[in-house]
């Protein structure tokens, strides 16, 4: 682990609590064959229920997080590694806490590192209890056009992709360009139109009222409005006082109603009640 934090929002937690997210077991540094060949270290959190079920049990549905930020240059800048972030920890804790497990990987290449963990979780997921068929996508802010080129790799094996106040792909516009050029993130989505995403794959974006990151919201109303013109399976929460990271710095009601109805719609996609029912 890299040492203490040194930024305050690597330290930050989402304001919201779960019964069983403390009991959620942590599988941490465990491998994965990056973009290059080499192995890098990626962090598995699984249900509580996980320490108590026998080996032959269901598997798990599970929750690939989008990180789209190279990874040397993130711990840099901010002190620590995206999956020892305090937003990261805690929201694996609270979708694991739900039912699902959660995969949070590290990158030398943000975009080619995530397919390359995706497909990994795909294709060697039944060895650490993961159902292939039931696999989701999560992410935030800078990090979201990684997780949305996730959701367009994975094609119809991506049953649902969340996004919170994203950034996410430009359409009559350079916003995301802008801003992957300003924040260096990866702008994994340059070139990709709304034509690229899977039809089968349910979008959940939650959209910051009072978001003052600049074009963030303008290219995430051109998104929104031709998914919807497209009549793809979206689903929009509007935070309307909600800031950027609401989900962090925001501690009201309506905030913990947008993190509940996030929890929720993941629920809604990966979780087969009868299955998981026998857990």
């Amino acid at each position: 682990m890299s040492e203490t934090p040194q930024v305050p929002v690597a330290r930050q937690r989402v304001l919201y609590e779960l019964p069983g997210a403390a009991e959620v077991v942590v599988r941490r540094d465990l491998e994965f064959p990056a973009a290059d060949g080499e192995a890098l270290p990626f962090d598995l959190y699984l249900p509580p229920q996980a320490a108590r079920r026998d080996a032959g049990g269901p598997p798990w549905p599970v929750v690939v997080l989008g990180e789209g930020y190279p990874e040397a240059g993130f711990v840099r800048v901010v002190g620590c590694a995206f999956r020892e972030m305090g937003p990261i920890v805690s929201w694996a804790r609270l979708i694991a806490a739900s039912g699902m497990a959660v995969v949070a990987g590290s990158n030398r290449s943000p975009a080619e590192d995530a397919c390359a963990l995706l497909r990994f979780v795909r294709a060697e997921g039944a060895r650490f209890g993961l159902d292939a068929r039931r696999v989701g996508i999560w992410a935030a802010s800078g990090n979201g056009p990684v997780g949305l080129s996730l959701a367009i790799e994975g094609g119809a094996a991506i049953r649902c992709a969340a996004l919170l106040y994203p950034f996410l792909l430009d359409l009559d516009g350079t916003e995301v360009a802008d801003a992957a050029a300003t924040f260096r993130f990866a702008n994994a989505c340059a070139g990709r139109s709304l034509d690229d995403l899977p039809a089968a794959t349910a979008l959940l974006v939650a959209r910051a009222g009072r978001e003052e990151t600049p074009g963030l919201n303008a290219s995430l109303d051109r998104f929104v409005a031709g998914a919807l013109e497209r009549n793809l399976p979206l689903t929009l929460i509007h935070h309307a006082q909600g800031p950027h990271a609401f989900d962090l710095v925001d501690d009201s009601e309506k905030t913990r109603t947008a993190v509940g109805q996030t929890l929720a719609f993941l629920g809604a996609h990966l979780l087969d009640r009868e299955a998981e029912g026998t857990a």
